[in-house]
């Protein structure tokens, strides 16, 4: 795939999945701009902009920055999580939450948006999980904002696919990258891998070569839809 004419913005570029996405579009010739809370990408990148999304000035800062690059495709991965029973979410934490997963993914399409129509082509992928397709305990917060990016995302495609967008969530599974294995621990992993019918965790670039397809000149008609890449975790 040849995206050497295309501008390519990545938010939680430094690690990751964001990461992977990011390596892969350079490798097709892209120009990348990534987006990260350190003051360093960590990889070469055609551009960085350093932002906390926690903070609504650093959010609307971005969002301005995407003004000025005019993406033509926008990769919305930055988010966070917190896990707590129900009965003790606290109020300011759950609109945290809100703030970095589904708040600075609207700002950001909001502002990538009018280059795009302007083209009459564009490509919007925002990542998802798995618990925004179903959910568990101590998931609520995070739930509530992966539906709700869900949502948001399949209004945005239908809006605009007369304007030659094309807007997708995607719903990574359990993927192997050095935040999993921190959290979870060995014996944690090998638990969770037994209830995946594959048998085993994502690696970071399956993840990214669906994001780079989805989000390249290849797709001419998947819109609005949501789609797990979780090894089969959410039908089992």
């Amino acid at each position: 795939m040849n995206l050497q004419n295309k501008t390519v913005f990545v938010t939680g570029a430094t690690r990751g999945i964001g990461q992977a996405v990011a390596i892969a579009y350079q490798a097709a010739g892209a120009k990348v701009i990534g987006t990260g809370t350190k003051a360093s990408s960590g990889i070469k990148l055609d551009g960085y902009f350093q932002t906390n999304f926690d903070e609504y000035e650093q959010l609307h800062a971005c969002a301005d920055f995407v003004r000025r690059v005019k993406p033509d495709v926008l990769i919305n991965n930055a988010g966070t999580n917190h896990n707590e029973s129900f009965v003790d979410i606290d109020a300011q934490e759950f609109e945290r939450i809100h703030r970095v997963n589904v708040l600075a993914p609207l700002k950001l399409c909001q502002a990538a948006l009018p280059h795009m129509i302007a083209k009459k082509w564009g490509r919007i992928i925002n990542i998802s999980s798995i618990w925004g397709k179903i959910s568990k305990e101590h998931r609520a917060s995070y739930s509530a904002s992966k539906f709700a990016l869900d949502g948001m995302t399949t209004a945005l495609a239908i809006e605009h696919a007369t304007d030659g967008i094309l807007a997708n969530c995607i719903a990574p599974g359990f993927t192997d990258t050095e935040l999993t294995r921190k959290i979870l621990g060995e014996e944690g992993i090998r638990q969770i891998v037994a209830t995946i019918p594959i048998r085993r965790m994502a690696s970071t670039e399956e993840i990214a070569r669906f994001v780079i397809w989805l989000g390249g000149p290849e797709n001419t008609y998947i819109t609005g839809q949501n789609i797990a890449i979780d090894g089969g975790f959410t039908r089992a």
